[in-house]
């Protein structure tokens, strides 16, 4: 399976697809890209005068990159026959830095564990200069409808 047809087989679509391209994918690991755009809604208000990103999207980037995209890779075969739905079941991750309006960031995911359908991955996330902005784990389950 490609990178754009993983894309493609994502249960989401904009505005709240955060994955705008796959820069690598393997059994192991996959890394993703997605840019804060400075028109998204999620700016307003949050913070009032200083926009940042809402760290639950942070978080989200990083489960679509890790949890679905390495999930439909995995369940390739599967996956084109039917759509699946992708299910966050947990989630443990620690903030460093902020994302500001229009800032690009890198996603990268490795896989833990995937059993049952359920995956774990270790997940990074980084800034256009390369710092660490938040990580952690995030779980989830690949259901097939």
């Amino acid at each position: 399976m490609t990178k754009e047809e993983i894309l493609q087989h994502l249960p989401y679509a904009p505005p709240f697809l955060f994955v705008d391209e796959l820069e690598y994918i393997d059994e192991e690991k996959v890394t993703g890209i997605f840019t804060f755009h400075a028109d998204m809604p999620c700016y307003k208000g949050h913070f009032k005068g200083h926009p940042v990103t809402p760290g639950v999207l942070l978080t989200e980037v990083m489960a679509q990159t890790g949890l679905a995209c390495l999930g439909i890779y995995l369940l390739r075969d599967e996956v084109r026959k039917q759509l699946p739905t992708v299910a966050m079941t947990a989630a443990h991750i620690d903030f460093y830095l902020p994302v500001a309006p229009g800032e690009t960031v890198k996603a990268k995911a490795t896989k833990i564990y995937f059993r049952f359908n359920k995956l774990k991955c270790r997940v990074e996330l980084y800034n256009t200069a390369g710092a660490l902005v938040c990580d952690g784990t995030i779980e989830g389950m690949i259901i097939k409808k």
